[in-house]
């Protein structure tokens, strides 16, 4: 087994950075690519039509059923099902061409769809589901028409009212809400600060700096919200991180340990090993078994 993760941008020389795909294309064209660790500098919405495949979203499987929409931000490690007689498409788009004002940035970074702080967001369509269908034509036909200067906003719109209605609907599907408030938006910032620093600052009280708040008030943010202390989240980033390399790179135990931080391999290993009662080795061959 080759392990790496790819990155992908957006494709260049597109009129926006905006596109659909279908999925028979995909499986068709870059059956290899997909069905390897990949990650993505842009946001997926992936509709399942057919196939029911086990989709892999940062070492949590996630099984599909008929007509299943996926969410998943920027970044995600994801492989593709190998199996085939999947159908479906996929509606990719970056923040720049969603970014026309400063009130979309704010509705991307709040939406449910991909910030939820539980779990991965999917959605189970049915045949009243209309809406989803509509719009969904609206974007293909508006993609197939020459650019001029209204087809970014067009676009865009469109899809945005995609997003509100697959909020809508995800709210009553077993969603367990978080409530708004300034607990919430303490972690949210904390989240985007440590997602941004988590190789180079794991201390609760650099994130409570910067954040102008006292480690106490942020660990009441956390507890509240996701029942979890700051340290704890700082710990999640960084495993998560440390088995992505683990799992779907070959650089050494001491390389890895090196880009999340650690300046000395001793210390990685130990750290590993506290946070998931095995070694990094013993990680990487138990994933490459499994």
């Amino acid at each position: 087994m080759e392990r790496d993760i790819t990155n992908y941008v957006f494709k260049p020389g597109l009129p926006v950075e905006f596109e659909i795909l279908s999925l028979a294309d995909l499986y068709r064209d870059k059956r290899d690519i997909i069905t390897r660790p990949h990650r993505t500098a842009f946001y997926h919405i992936i509709w399942f039509r057919k196939g029911n495949p086990m989709h892999l979203v940062d070492f949590s499987p996630v099984g599909i059923v008929d007509d299943t929409l996926l969410f998943m931000t920027k970044d995600t490690v994801q492989v593709y099902d190998d199996k085939d007689g999947i159908e479906g498409l996929s509606i990719l788009f970056t923040d720049a061409f969603f970014y026309q004002t400063a009130a979309d940035a704010r509705f991307l970074k709040d939406s449910i769809l991909f910030n939820d702080l539980l779990s991965v967001s999917t959605i189970q369509l049915n045949n009243q589901d209309t809406p989803f269908h509509e719009l969904l034509h609206l974007m293909q036909n508006e993609v197939k028409q020459g650019k001029d200067s209204f087809q970014p906003s067009i676009l865009k719109n469109y899809l945005h009212s995609f997003l509100l209605q697959a909020e809508r609907l995800r709210r009553n599907q077993d969603f367990q809400e978080v409530r708004k408030g300034p607990d919430f938006d303490y972690v949210i910032l904390f989240r985007d600060l440590l997602e941004a620093g988590f190789n180079k600052n794991k201390q609760v009280s650099y994130y409570a700096t910067q954040l102008n708040v006292t480690e106490k008030r942020l660990n009441l943010a956390t507890a509240k919200v996701l029942g979890k202390t700051p340290k704890q989240m700082i710990d999640d980033r960084v495993m998560l991180e440390a088995k992505r390399l683990l799992a779907h790179t070959n650089d050494s135990i001491k390389g890895v340990g090196f880009i999340l931080g650690f300046e000395e391999p001793t210390n990685f290993i130990k750290y590993f090993r506290k946070h998931s009662q095995q070694t990094p080795v013993e990680f990487r061959e138990s994933f490459l078994i499994s």
